[in-house]
C-alpha cells in the first residue's frame, strides 16, 4: 500500500472520529431533552388528574353547602385560563391555587361531619393520596431528568456541543414558598 493512501487513511480517521463523538453527544443530549420534556407532560397528566379529581369531591361536598360552589367556580375559571404552553413557574402558581382549593374542601369537611361518614367521599380522599403521589413522583421523575440534563451540559467536552446546538440548562421544579414553612403543630 503507498504511503499516500496510509496518510489519508489516518487523516479521515482524525477527521471522523471527532465528528462521530460530536454527532453522537449532540444526540444524547436531544434525546434527554426529550426525557426532560417527557416528565413534564407527566406533570400536566398529573395536574388535570388532580383537577378531575377534586372536581369530582366538589361535586360530592354539593349537596351539603354553598361554600363548595363558589371552590368549584374557581377551579374551573383556573382551568379554563390555563394557558396549553405554561412554564414549570406557572406550573407551580397553578398547583398553590390548586392547594387553596384542597385547604378549602378540607374547612367543608371539618364543618360538615357527616360528609366524613360518606362512602363516596372516603374513595375520593383516598383518590386525592393517590393523585398527590403522582403529583410527587412526576416532579421527582422531572427534577432527575433535568439533572441528567443539565450535568451533560456542564460537562467538559459536552458543554462545547451544548453551545453548538444552543442547549440550555432547564429550571427544576421547586417546592411552592407556602410548603417551605415548618409545619406548626398543637395539640
Amino acid at each position: 500500500m503507498p504511503d499516500y493512501v496510509i496518510v489519508i487513511i489516518i487523516l479521515a480517521v482524525l477527521f471522523l472520529v471527532p465528528v462521530v463523538w460530536f454527532i453522537a453527544t449532540m444526540n444524547s443530549l436531544r434525546r434527554l431533552k426529550v426525557k426532560v420534556n417527557e416528565a413534564e407532560s407527566g406533570i400536566d397528566v398529573a395536574l388535570t388528574k388532580r383537577f378531575d379529581v377534586l372536581s369530582k369531591m366538589v361535586d360530592t361536598v354539593k349537596g351539603y353547602t354553598k361554600h363548595e360552589a363558589e371552590t368549584f367556580e374557581k377551579v374551573v375559571k383556573w382551568r379554563q385560563n390555563m394557558p396549553d404552553e405554561m412554564t414549570v413557574k406557572q406550573k407551580e402558581e397553578f398547583m398553590e391555587k390548586m392547594n387553596q382549593v384542597q385547604a378549602d374542601l378540607n374547612v367543608v369537611v371539618e364543618n360538615y361531619p357527616d360528609l366524613k361518614a360518606e362512602k363516596v367521599f372516603t374513595n375520593l380522599q383516598r383518590s386525592i393520596g393517590d393523585v398527590e403521589e403522582h403529583l410527587q413522583a412526576s416532579r421527582r421523575m422531572y427534577n432527575a431528568n433535568v439533572s441528567r440534563l443539565n450535568s451533560r451540559i456542564v460537562s467538559f467536552p459536552t458543554i462545547l456541543v451544548a453551545k453548538q446546538i444552543h442547549m440550555e440548562k432547564q429550571p427544576f421544579f421547586e417546592a411552592e414558598p407556602s410548603k417551605r414553612q415548618d409545619v406548626k403543630m398543637s395539640f
